[in-house]
């Protein structure tokens, strides 16, 4: 498949017109937070938020994007001269995600003892993530922002209190979808710890959460983080991305009882509110 010129520009860091996107790929990329809006009076460009995970989600959303993971560096008649296929897919140089704590987790990984307990100000990243095993009462605690990931003990007495109250394990391992793949999914469905998924209140998450984990790992293993105090915030929340939103995924729904009644909230308020808020 040839890219086209604009998600080029895109994977470079250049910004594009948006009459340049297809249309149904662009709404995709702004409900997964990988693009930034910039408005030029009635019209728009967009900008990536961040390459590599831009060009990780697109790899994982279609094979054919894997060519983007060829080295710009390797011209087409090195790799020919090596290969004898100058159109070579190459894989993944770094596959896995990034796991945190702020106490010491006793894992796993290739067999031999590997004790999760960062500094603060730092994260390990897991590639073998095949082979890395967690304790069964630890609950994995998957965040959608890197700002919250990074600084998980500044929200310790949040988490902690939210896990007290709805009677769940408070060993805890945070892991992040960051890169954009399926690796994070495919771990989740291979061990039976419970996954409580803490993203953005708005629509884009709850359809993340619905449609990349809940409908693999089922009712009783995922839940969607939901303070109680969600209600106030979201009336501070913001206007411009929930209408951003509405035409994608004003149909959303779940019978769990509780994320329908946040997805009630968020079109009452008709707000959106992010996660950051709870850094404190």
């Amino acid at each position: 498949m040839a890219i086209s010129a604009s998600i080029q520009a895109l994977i470079a860091g250049e910004q594009v017109a948006g009459s340049k996107l297809n249309s149904k790929l662009r709404d995709e990329l702004l409900a997964e937070g990988m693009l930034l809006v910039i408005s030029h009076g009635s019209r728009k460009s967009y900008r990536a938020r961040d390459t590599e995970a831009l060009k990780r989600f697109l790899i994982d959303k279609d094979e054919s994007f894997r060519i983007l993971e060829i080295d710009a560096s390797d011209s087409r008649a090195s790799m020919a001269i090596e290969t004898g296929n100058s159109k070579l897919v190459m894989v993944r140089s770094c596959p896995g995600f990034p796991v945190n704590s702020y106490e010491p987790i006793e894992c796993f990984l290739d067999g031999e003892a590997f004790i999760v307990n960062p500094q603060e100000g730092s994260f390990l990243f897991v590639a073998e993530w095949e082979k890395f095993i967690i304790p069964e009462d630890v609950v994995v605690i998957g965040i959608e922002n890197m700002e919250n990931f990074r600084m998980i003990r500044k929200q310790r007495v949040f988490f902690e209190e939210y896990l007290q109250v709805h009677k769940l394990s408070n060993r805890v391992l945070f892991v992040s979808r960051y890169p954009q793949s399926t690796d994070l999914r495919r771990w989740l469905c291979a061990i039976p710890n419970h996954y409580l998924y803490f993203g953005d209140f708005d629509l884009a998450g709850i359809n993340i959460f619905l449609f990349e984990f809940q409908q693999y790992l089922g009712k009783e293993r995922s839940s969607y983080l939901i303070p109680d105090d969600v209600g106030f915030r979201l009336k501070s929340g913001s206007k411009k991305r929930y209408d951003e939103q509405y035409c994608r995924f004003k149909d959303i729904k779940s019978d769990v009882c509780e994320l329908q009644q946040l997805i009630d909230l968020i079109c009452h308020e008709r707000r959106a509110y992010d996660q950051e808020g709870y850094i404190y």
